[in-house]
C-alpha cells in the first residue's frame, strides 16, 4: 500500500463524492496534551450499474464517434449497433465481460513510441468508464497537475510555469531556479497492484474495482502485472491517478508551493538553489517506495531561468519564451491545411513572429506549387 502521510481532507466536495470513514487517526503532543487528526479521502457515489447502463454505453458511444466515422472497425461494429451495445451490456451486467488483445504499431511524435489499440467495443466501455470516473477523480487532482484534463494541457502549464518564475524571483529581482525532472518509462513502469490499491481508496463499489482490474491486468510491459498500454483513454485517467499520490506529496508533506506536473515532466521553482537540491533524495525515496517508479538520471537538472529552462516544448526566460528547435522543425515537416491556423494558435502563446512568418511564407510555397493536403 503506498504511504498515507499525504491522506487529506477536501472541505467543499461536489454531488458525485461524500465523506467516508476516516482512515487514519493521529495522536500529536501539542502543549502538553494530545489531539486527534483525521484523515479522510472522499468516495466515488456513482455505482456498478450507472457506468454500464445502456444510457451511459449510449451516450459512450456518441463522444467515442467524433472524428471516427470513416474507420473500418467503426463502421464493422455498427453494422450491428444495438445488438454489440446489448451484448456488452448483458456480459457486463452478469460479470462475464473479458477485455480483449491489443493491436500494436508504433508511431514518432516526437520519439518513438508503441501504441496499443483495443478493440472498439473495449473503446467504448472506456469512454464509459471515463464519463463516470474523471468528474469525481478531477476533483481530486491538484491545480497544477496539467496533462489530460479539461481546461489544462501544455499552454496552461506554461502560463503557470511563467507565474511561478515571477513569484518565485520575486518579480525578477532575485535569480529564480528550476529543479527539473523526468520520470523513466513512465507508462511501462506503473504498478497494477498499486494502482488498484489507490483506485480502492476512493472507490467503495466491489464491482467497479473488479471491472478496473479486468481493464488494468489485461496489459503488461515487460513483466507480468507492470505497464499501462499508450493508447486507453483510461490510461490517461490511470496514470494522473497513480501520480496523484505524488503530487499530494510534493504539495502537503514536502510543501513545494512552485510545483507543476505534465505527464512525466515536472518542475519545481525557487529562489533558494541548495532547497532544490535537498529536494532529491526525498522525491526519489518516494517515487521509489511509494509508487516503484525512478527519475531518468540525464534529465535531472537545476538551472536559472536566466540559462533558458526547456519545458513542454518551450525555452522559457524571465521575461520570454521561445520554441524549441526540434518542434519548429517538426511543424515545418508537418504543415498543410489541416494544421496550418492551430501551428499559428500556438505560436502566439510565445516570441513566435519570426517563425510564424517562415510559416506563412512556406505555406504559400506549398500553395503556389499545389502541395496543399
Amino acid at each position: 500500500m503506498p504511504m498515507d502521510f499525504w491522506q487529506y481532507c477536501i472541505i467543499s466536495a461536489p454531488q458525485q463524492i461524500h465523506f467516508f470513514q476516516p482512515l487514519q487517526i493521529r495522536a500529536k503532543a501539542v502543549g502538553g496534551g494530545l489531539y486527534r487528526q483525521i484523515f479522510m479521502k472522499i468516495q466515488l457515489t456513482h455505482t456498478f450499474e450507472d457506468i454500464i447502463s445502456l444510457e451511459n454505453l449510449l451516450e459512450a458511444w456518441k463522444e467515442f464517434l467524433r472524428g471516427k466515422r470513416n474507420k473500418k472497425d467503426i463502421q464493422e461494429f455498427e453494422r450491428n449497433f444495438m445488438g454489440n451495445i446489448i451484448q456488452l451490456h448483458s456480459e457486463l451486467s452478469s460479470k462475464n465481460y473479458k477485455h480483449g488483445g491489443y493491436q500494436s504499431f508504433k508511431i514518432n511524435d516526437p520519439k518513438p513510441r508503441n501504441i496499443h489499440k483495443a478493440s472498439v467495443r473495449d473503446r467504448l466501455l472506456h469512454h464509459a468508464i471515463h464519463r463516470k470516473l474523471y468528474p469525481f477523480f478531477d476533483n481530486v487532482f491538484t491545480t497544477d497537475s496539467c496533462s489530460c484534463r479539461l481546461n489544462k494541457g501544455t499552454h496552461k502549464a506554461v502560463n503557470r510555469f511563467r507565474e511561478f518564475a515571477y513569484k518565485a524571483s520575486k518579480n525578477n529581482t532575485k535569480t529564480c531556479w528550476v529543479l527539473k525532472c523526468d520520470i523513466r518509462k513512465f507508462f511501462d513502469n506503473i504498478d497494477h497492484e498499486i494502482l488498484i490499491n489507490i483506485l480502492e481508496s476512493h472507490i467503495p463499489d466491489k464491482s467497479i474495482i473488479l471491472l478496473l482490474k479486468e481493464i488494468i491486468n489485461s496489459f503488461s510491459a515487460k513483466q507480468e502485472g507492470v505497464g499501462l498500454p499508450l493508447g486507453n483513454l483510461t490510461s490517461q485517467l490511470f496514470v494522473n491517478i497513480y501520480m496523484n499520490e505524488f503530487d499530494q506529496f510534493m504539495k502537503h508533506k514536502i510543501k513545494a508551493i512552485y510545483y507543476i506536473r505534465y505527464a512525466d515532466d515536472f518542475v519545481v521553482l525557487s529562489d533558494d538553489r541548495a532547497y532544490l537540491a535537498n529536494l532529491i533524495p526525498a522525491i526519489k525515496e518516494f517515487l521509489q517506495e511509494s509508487l516503484k517508479l525512478g527519475l531518468h538520471p540525464k534529465k535531472l537538472s537545476i538551472s536559472t531561468i536566466a540559462s533558458g529552462i526547456d519545458f513542454l516544448g518551450w525555452v522559457n526566460f524571465p521575461n520570454h519564451r521561445i520554441l524549441r528547435t526540434k518542434t519548429k522543425q517538426r511543424m515545418f515537416k508537418k504543415i498543410s491545411d489541416k494544421n496550418f491556423q492551430s501551428y499559428l494558435g500556438i505560436l502566439k502563446h510565445g516570441n513566435g513572429r519570426k517563425i510564424e512568418n517562415d510559416i506563412l511564407s512556406k505555406y504559400a510555397s506549398i500553395l503556389i506549387n499545389g502541395q496543399a493536403v
